[in-house]
C-alpha cells in the first residue's frame, strides 16, 4: 500500500482500531462486532491467500446475502482480488458468459444455485476450486474450512487504482459488459454517501437489496465506512425487514419496487414502529413515496446513478426539486452534451456525461468499448438528461443505442429481449419498449409482427423468453399487430411504437 493509498480492506481494519465493541453485522440472531469481522475477513484472506489465491485473480460469487458475502468482500480487498460478482436471477447460460469472460480462480456458490452451478464450475480450467456458501456440499468444498487458520496477514501491496469488483451489466449486445471498480472508485463513492446523509457510527442500514448489485453493495459499504452497522437478509422478506427496523433501529435503507408497498402493507397489520428511519433512497412515484415520509418521518431521496459510476452521481430529497433526479454529488462533475460532444446550453436535452474519482476503470477484456464510452475525457452514461438553471439533473430516457428498460431495479436492454424473440419460428418482427408499471416501476412490452398465416397465444411468447434468458426480462405485455412502423432506411422506427403502443 502507498503513502497515498486506502482500500476498502483499510475501512474494516479503522472500524476494528476505533469501533471495535460496536456492532458491525447482524444476519438473523448473529451479531459481530467489528472487531469479530475484521478476525473472519483476516481469516478468509489467509486461507484464499494458502490455496494459491493472488492480487488479480477473480473470486466468483453467485450466492444470496450473507455474512459470508460480506466476509468475502473484505478478505478480496485485502488480497487485491478482484470479486466477480454474479447476478444469481441469470440463466445459466447468461452465469456461464459472466465465468467465461471473467475467467475466475475460485468461485463461491450458495446452496440455491449449486445444482445449476456444478456442470457450469467443471466446464472451466480457470476455476481452481469452488466452495458452498455454508457447509460442504456435493462437489462444493465448505466455506468455513478457509477460515481455519491463524489469520496472519499476507503481504500484498495494494493500492487504490487496484480493481476492487467486477459488476456485469445488462447486455447491450447480447452479452453483458463487466464494469471494473477500483478501491478509490469504492471509498469516493463512500464519502459522498457520509456527506450527504450525515452518516456516523450510530447508523444501521438494512441490506436487503442483493450485494452483487451496485446499490446494494454501495450502500452497505458506505455505512461501514461510517463505522455502523449493516444488518443482512438473505433476501427481501417484509416481515423480518420490518422486524429488524423495528428491534435494531434501522436509520436507512435501499429499495426497488414494489419492496416499499409491501413493507408498508404488511405494516398495518405488524404495526412494528418505524421511527428509526431517517434515510431511503430508491425508485418510486410521487404517491408512494409521500406515503413513505408521513407514515415514517423519513425523507426519500432522488439520485441518477450506474454501476460505472459506482452509484450516484446526482443525489436529493424526492420532494426538493419533484420529478428531478437531484443535483450532482460533492464528487461529480456533470455536464450535458450534444451528439458531438459539445455542451449544450442550461435546459437543453442532451446526453448525460460524468467525470470524477466515481467513474469506473472501464470494461473488463472490452478496450474499444472503454474508449468510446470515455471518448473527448468524458464517461458518456448512454442516459440523456437536461440541467436546470439550478443545477437539477432531469433524466430524459436512454439514447439509441443503450436504450434500457429497469423493472424492479434490474436492468434490461430491449435488443437483448428482441434478439430471443426473433428465435421464435414464428415471428417475424419485433420492437420492445418500456412502459410505466404501479408495481415494478417499469415493466417491458413487446409489439409483434408474425409470419404470414400463423398465430401464437401470448402467455407462450412469453415464456419462451423466460426459457432463454432471465425471468425479470420476459415480456409483462405482448401485443401482436399487422406491421411496424418504418424510418427512412427501413429501420423499426421505435420513437412511432412507442407512441402508438407506450403509455397513453
Amino acid at each position: 500500500m502507498g503513502l497515498y493509498d486506502f482500500s476498502v480492506y483499510d475501512i474494516m481494519k479503522r472500524n476494528a482500531a476505533i469501533h471495535g465493541d460496536a456492532v458491525a453485522l447482524i444476519s438473523g440472531e448473529e451479531r459481530l462486532t467489528h472487531r469479530q469481522f475484521l478476525e473472519k475477513v483476516d481469516r478468509l484472506a489467509c486461507g484464499l491467500a494458502n490455496t494459491g489465491v493472488n492480487k488479480g485473480d477473480r473470486v466468483a460469487i453467485l450466492a444470496q446475502n450473507s455474512l459470508e458475502y460480506m466476509y468475502l468482500y473484505g478478505a478480496s480487498a485485502k488480497l487485491g482480488a478482484v470479486m466477480l460478482l454474479i447476478n444469481w436471477r441469470l440463466t445459466p447460460n447468461e452465469i456461464e458468459l459472466v465465468i467465461a469472460d471473467g475467467s475466475p480462480k475460485v468461485m463461491f456458490v450458495g446452496s440455491d444455485f449449486q445444482e445449476m452451478a456444478a456442470p457450469l464450475v467443471s466446464k472451466f480450467d480457470s476455476i481452481e476450486r469452488s466452495y458452498s456458501m455454508g457447509t460442504a456440499a456435493g462437489d462444493f468444498a465448505a466455506f468455513h474450512d478457509l477460515l481455519e487458520n491463524s489469520g496472519d496477514d499476507p503481504d500484498v501491496d495494494v493500492s487504490s487504482h487496484d480493481a476492487f469488483a467486477i459488476i456485469p451489466t445488462a447486455a447491450v449486445a447480447g452479452k453483458p459488459r463487466g464494469a471494473v471498480l477500483s478501491h478509490g472508485n469504492m471509498t469516493a463513492a463512500n464519502l459522498q454517501f457520509i456527506a450527504a446523509w450525515q452518516l456516523t457510527a450510530r447508523d444501521c442500514t438494512l441490506a436487503m437489496l442483493p450485494l452483487f448489485h451496485i446499490a446494494g453493495m454501495g450502500f452497505s459499504l458506505a455505512v461501514m465506512h461510517a463505522g455502523g452497522t449493516n444488518v443482512i437478509l438473505t433476501r427481501f422478506d417484509p416481515d423480518q425487514a420490518l422486524r429488524h427496523i423495528d428491534e435494531d433501529k434501522v436509520t436507512m435503507f435501499a429499495e426497488f419496487p414494489p419492496m416499499l408497498s409491501t413493507m408498508l402493507d404488511r405494516n398495518k397489520e405488524l404495526n412494528r414502529d418505524l421511527s428509526s428511519l431517517r434515510v431511503a433512497g430508491g425508485m418510486e412515484a410521487p404517491d408512494m413515496v409521500k406515503r413513505f415520509e408521513e407514515e415514517t418521518g423519513a425523507v426519500f431521496w432522488t439520485a441518477f446513478g450506474q454501476s460505472e459510476t459506482t452509484g450516484l452521481v446526482t443525489l436529493a430529497p424526492y420532494f426538493e426539486r419533484q420529478g428531478s433526479a437531484g443535483l450532482p454529488c460533492l464528487m461529480s462533475d456533470v455536464r450535458i452534451v450534444d451528439e458531438h460532444g459539445e455542451f449544450v446550453e442550461t435546459g437543453k436535452t442532451g446526453e448525460i456525461v460524468v467525470r470524477g474519482p466515481l467513474v469506473f476503470k472501464g470494461y473488463w477484456n472490452l478496450e474499444q468499448d472503454t474508449e468510446y464510452t470515455f471518448r473527448d475525457g468524458w464517461h458518456h452514461t448512454g442516459d440523456k438528461g437536461r440541467l436546470d438553471e439550478d443545477g437539477y439533473l432531469f433524466y430524459a430516457g436512454r439514447m439509441p443505442e443503450k436504450e434500457l428498460i429497469k423493472p424492479g431495479g434490474e436492468n434490461v436492454y430491449p435488443a437483448e429481449v428482441e434478439k430471443v424473440i426473433l428465435e421464435h419460428p414464428q415471428v417475424e418482427e419485433v420492437s420492445v419498449i418500456g412502459i410505466p408499471d404501479d408495481k415494478w416501476g417499469e415493466a417491458i412490452k413487446a409489439v409483434c409482427v408474425l409470419k404470414s398465416g400463423e398465430s401464437l397465444p401470448e402467455a407462450e411468447l412469453i415464456e419462451f423468453v423466460a426459457s432463454k434468458i432471465a425471468r425479470f426480462k420476459k415480456p409483462k405485455h405482448v401485443v401482436f399487430v399487422s406491421d411496424l412502423p418504418k424510418t427512412g432506411d427501413g429501420s423499426i422506427d421505435r420513437a412511432e411504437v412507442k407512441a402508438k403502443h407506450g403509455p397513453g
